[in-house]
């Protein structure tokens, strides 16, 4: 399919999410040689040096015996992956609203429901369980495996509402760690606006406990390059305060901080540990997701 067809602002239009997913997902992991999600398996894993207090039945004597050296085996445990999605609700991800007349622009919280809805389409395909946590209690599917429960996620995904000003990504966060009862991934789309420590206390709180973290940042092209050319007012779609902007005199300054903004937010996931991905609204979601795939695999 061309990468015209899979542009977000036509995927956007089409009301069946679960269609959208799977025409996302077609051929998207063709050319990765295994599964870029991977549950935890009974298979031996790696040898690591003898100490003190280990099982001697996991021990290679045989290995010792050619190298005089003794080695314990290692592996990994026996389940399928489960995995938590967090989708940012906050007024922010409103953002781009709809352009007067033309209906073109597609917000980043529409993007994060696409994207959103492909991860939980391509999990629950190869046999995991997927789940959806909010910052509220009322909009959490606990991870389950299954066509039917996939089916309630999407329709959960498209009925989630937005616009409610400043979320709580640290509840949030917890939320859905604690609905990981074993070693999991979790996976946060946002804007990452929002309580930023909070937000990375709690990430690193679920690192802990042993789930892999993944995130993906999504941020509209506008917001990147700050392209207007004529006095603008801005208005925080969270607090509702306007400000009279001069593009000219505002432009590097706001530049910097958003170049600031984005190293912070990478150089702290790469400190953890986790996963980051940057995706940008106006790419096709297909690429996007391939290019999050090819970095995990």
């Amino acid at each position: 399919m061309s990468a015209s067809a899979l542009a977000p602002e036509l995927l956007s239009k089409i009301s069946d999410l679960e269609l959208v997913a799977r025409i996302i997902v077609e051929g998207l992991v063709s050319g990765l040689h295994r599964s870029p999600f991977h549950g935890y398996s009974a298979e031996f894993s790696q040898y690591r040096h003898y100490q003190p207090g280990d099982d001697l039945k996991y021990v290679d004597w045989k290995l010792a015996a050619r190298t005089d050296r003794v080695y314990t085996k290692q592996f990994r445990e026996t389940t399928n992956l489960a995995a938590m999605l967090v989708v940012d609700g906050s007024a922010s991800m409103d953002f781009p609203q709809p352009r007067s007349g033309s209906g073109s622009a597609i917000s980043k919280h529409r993007y994060a429901v696409l994207v959103a809805a492909a991860l939980a389409h391509l999990l629950s395909r190869q046999g995991d369980a997927v789940g959806l946590a909010g910052d509220r209690r009322e909009l959490l599917l606990p991870p389950r495996t299954g066509r039917p429960h996939a089916s309630r996620m999407l329709a959960a995904l498209v009925a989630r509402p937005t616009g409610r000003g400043v979320w709580q990504p640290a509840a949030a966060i917890r939320l859905a760690a604690e609905r990981l009862k074993r070693r999991g991934m979790l996976i946060v789309l946002s804007d990452f606006y929002d309580d930023e420590a909070g937000t990375f206390a709690e990430l690193r709180r679920a690192a802990r406990v042993g789930h892999d973290v993944l995130l993906v940042h999504i941020l509209s092209r506008d917001e990147i390059d700050f392209p207007y050319r004529r006095d603008v007012e801005l208005v925080d779609l969270e607090s509702g305060q306007r400000i009279a902007v001069h593009p000219d005199a505002a432009r590097r300054d706001y530049k910097d901080a958003m170049a600031g903004f984005l190293e912070r937010i990478r150089q702290q996931a790469g400190a953890e540990g986790f996963q980051y991905s940057l995706m940008m609204t106006d790419a096709p979601v297909d690429r996007a997701l391939r290019a999050l795939l090819l970095a995990r695999a």
